[in-house]
């Protein structure tokens, strides 16, 4: 019997054995190509010079689908270190769709490129049928001289996290289940919302490379801080020692998950970027992103036997892939849920 996929991005085991066999034609000029964890390409063009690309789909959100699909796919490219530069866009449009929604999508996509700095380059858009709802799909791209990836990780290196857990979720949350929640001070909600302006890492990722201390980058997107952390660890063939107290986690998002029953840690975290310090450099690092006015916590270390949790109580157990982020979870396919692959 065929097992049926769950909602959200393919299990770990499935792209491994399903996906990633079948890469077309080989050539010398990938030097970094698909992989559990990765969060971009990486293409020699010449002795000095790599382009790096990477396409995300925004597929549930209708509120500002534009903007957010941009933010989405900056972040990927922003983990290399380099900065994004060029973006192509595909939009795809239910039935019956009117002319001011395309302008109104388009117009989103623009904006917040211009925000980022990005250059539209092209793309293609039209009527799709049998489509529900707004789906836009996006490619960002950059070139540059060096980067890293979420598969360089090194053991020994402490795993430091920006900002808090579960940012793209709590917002989510905060916008679908909102009747639900009116036991929460209205103040909250709102500020909860808002927490969507918080999902880009460009800046993150930006003052991290800088540094020239990171071994690896990776942010935080379906599946949390907890799988964004084992994808990283699994990339770079190495256990890990996570403290689950160590977490930060924003107020707005602990009374909301406490109240929806959900765990921060596994809900889909874009805003919040992974990365690999070597111990010696991490107060180094962290000064770094102080002085730019970003958050940055250490929450473990990557290395030893296993990949363990250890809990707020000091017990200890073995971490495994989150096969399902919390917002599917909780929400299945009805709500206005944006995470992706």
């Amino acid at each position: 019997m065929k097992k049926k996929l769950p909602l959200g991005k393919v299990p770990l085991e499935v792209l491994q054995h399903h996906i990633l066999p079948f890469k077309g034609q080989t050539s010398p000029d990938v030097r970094v190509g698909p992989g559990v964890g990765i969060d971009f390409a990486a293409v020699r063009l010449n002795d000095q010079q790599y382009l790096i690309v990477s396409s995300d789909p925004i597929t549930g959100v209708e509120k500002d689908i534009g903007w957010y699909a941009v933010n989405v796919n900056a972040n990927d490219v922003a983990t290399s270190g380099a900065k994004p530069m060029f973006l192509d866009s595909v939009i795809l449009l239910p039935e019956g769709a009117d002319e001011n929604l395309v302008r109104e999508v388009a117009q989103q996509i623009g904006e917040a490129a211009k925000e980022i700095g990005l250059t539209i380059i092209g793309g293609h858009t039209e009527v799709t049928p049998g489509l529900k709802r707004v789906t836009v799909v996006l490619t960002a791209i950059s070139v540059t001289e060096r980067y890293v990836t979420a598969g360089d990780a090194e053991a020994g290196d402490a795993i430091l996290m920006t900002k808090t857990a579960g940012i793209e979720g709590t917002s989510i949350l905060a916008r679908t289940f909102r009747d639900q929640l009116k036991a929460i001070s209205q103040e909250t909600l709102d500020k909860a919302d808002q927490m969507i302006r918080q999902i880009s890492v460009v800046k993150d990722a930006s003052a991290l490379f800088s540094t020239g201390k990171v071994h690896a980058m990776h942010d935080a997107t379906e599946g949390g801080v907890l799988e964004a952390v084992y994808e990283m660890a699994l990339a770079s063939g190495l256990g890990f020692t996570l403290n689950l107290k160590d977490i930060p986690i924003a107020y707005e998002t602990a009374v909301i998950c406490r109240y929806l029953k959900v765990d921060p840690t596994r809900l889909v975290g874009s805003g919040c970027l992974l990365a690999a310090v070597e111990q010696s450099n991490v107060n180094s690092v962290l000064k770094e992103l102080s002085s730019n006015g970003i958050r940055g916590t250490v929450i473990g270390r990557f290395g030893g036997r296993g990949k363990k949790l250890v809990k707020p109580d000091g017990s200890v157990e073995e971490a495994e892939a989150v096969v399902l982020d919390e917002l599917w979870r909780l929400t299945g396919d009805q709500a206005d849920a944006g995470i992706r692959a």
